[in-house]
């Protein structure tokens, strides 16, 4: 089953669009993991099953593991998530880019070594750099990013619209021939958001940038959302992950994913029409 129909499963089975980013950072973890070999994976597992049934993804991001030598926490966590919760997306936030023969390489980590359902990729290389990983599973591009110099490149004008707007369309009409595509467009820019969907009218969009990057919630769903529980994968980690730094942190992040997930179900589109 390709990335786009188990996405349209997790949406429907879940009723939420919700996205847990697995940015596991050992400096604040609860006292009780401290020192512990295998305290990443504890951690993110420990969250995995408090929200699993609120989410429609998981979101782990790979250099939060690498820095700390756990790539083999990291498949642990991912196998952990396949084999417990398999109707939850897989999404490997890694932002690769590179030519075909690196690609392709990059390609068996995301999907070999980490079953992931998807990855994000950077577009730069354009259209050859990506197939590889479209031979394989769903790709995400980076199209107008949540951090605040983004607009350095993605505002550039391109022929008489901004580059942002330009990688929308190419992922839209070019990528998408060749597999399941998304794109990546921060809750910090919601009238880009706009933009971005007047072009890809029907591309799954992941949208960090809520809870601590100050994103605007509400006006980043009512453009992005499709439908009811459709159209975006709503990306929230330190909000979550860290909501207590106390024996209670996997009940406080379940508390912190309901908050999130009730938010978001209050502003798309069925709440909207009542």
């Amino acid at each position: 089953m390709g990335f786009h129909a188990r996405l349209e499963d997790a949406w429907s089975a879940s009723g939420s669009m919700l996205c847990v980013g697995l940015d596991p950072d050992p400096t604040r973890f609860p006292a009780a993991l401290d020192g512990a070999p295998d305290a990443i994976e504890r951690f993110c597992i420990a969250i995995v099953d408090a929200t699993a049934d609120l989410v429609c993804a998981f979101k782990p991001q790979i250099a939060h593991f690498a820095a700390h030598r756990a790539e083999t926490e990291l498949e642990r966590v991912c196998a952990h998530i396949r084999e417990h919760h398999p109707d939850v997306v897989l999404v490997l936030d890694a932002k690769r880019g590179d030519i075909g023969s690196t690609a392709s390489q990059y390609a068996r980590e995301a999907f070999g070594r980490y079953g992931a359902d998807a990855v994000t990729v950077n577009p730069y290389l354009g259209t050859d750099s990506v197939v590889p990983f479209l031979e394989h599973g769903g790709v995400i591009a980076l199209c107008r990013t949540s951090n605040p110099g983004s607009g350095e490149l993605q505002d550039l004008d391109v022929g008489g619209e901004p580059l942002f707007v330009r990688v929308a369309t190419m992922v839209a009409e070019q990528w998408s021939q060749y597999g399941d595509c998304g794109l990546v467009v921060g809750a910090t820019y919601p009238a880009q958001l706009t933009q971005v969907r007047a072009v890809a009218p029907t591309l799954p969009i992941l949208l960090p940038g809520i809870g601590a990057q100050g994103g605007d919630l509400d006006a980043s769903v009512t453009a992005g959302a499709t439908a009811p529980g459709r159209g975006l994968l709503v990306s929230s980690s330190r909000e979550i992950l860290y909501a207590s730094a106390g024996d209670d942190f996997v009940a406080a992040a379940r508390a912190a994913a309901q908050r999130t997930r009730d938010a978001i179900a209050a502003v798309s589109p069925s709440a909207r029409s009542h």
